[in-house]
């Protein structure tokens, strides 16, 4: 689980640098070197599981304020959200922020779980 841990702290960090260029880098940024740093201290065996669940939280919020532009874009055909990183939708710039905090929230569960492990 250690590499794993590294190697998720490490996509955060790629993640977190490819944001220089969105319309509000500083707010991603910010997300993804939080998982970043939770991912590095669950690799060195820390588990601070009052600052995961404030991060799941987070995600879960701010998921719950882009959902209707994620199902907005499903109910309007899926269009691909990958063909050119400009958009001149927002409802594509929304649905791939909704999807980054549900990635967020998948590693901050995972990361919680194996809070649970560790300490049984």
């Amino acid at each position: 689980m250690k590499l794993f841990n590294i190697l998720l702290s490490l996509l955060f960090v790629l993640f977190a640098y490819f944001q220089y260029n969105d319309p509000d880098p500083w707010l991603w940024i910010t997300i993804y070197l939080f998982v970043a740093v939770i991912s590095a201290l669950s690799a060195a065996g820390k588990f601070l599981t009052w600052l995961i669940r404030a991060g799941i939280l987070g995600c879960i919020i701010g998921m719950g304020m882009l959902l209707p532009d994620f199902i907005d874009w499903i109910t309007n055909g899926a269009e691909s959200i990958t063909e050119t990183m400009k958009t001149e939708k927002p409802h594509i710039e929304l649905t791939r922020e909704f999807l980054g905090l549900l990635i967020c929230a998948l590693v901050l569960f995972f990361h919680h779980w194996q809070a649970g492990r560790v300490k049984q």
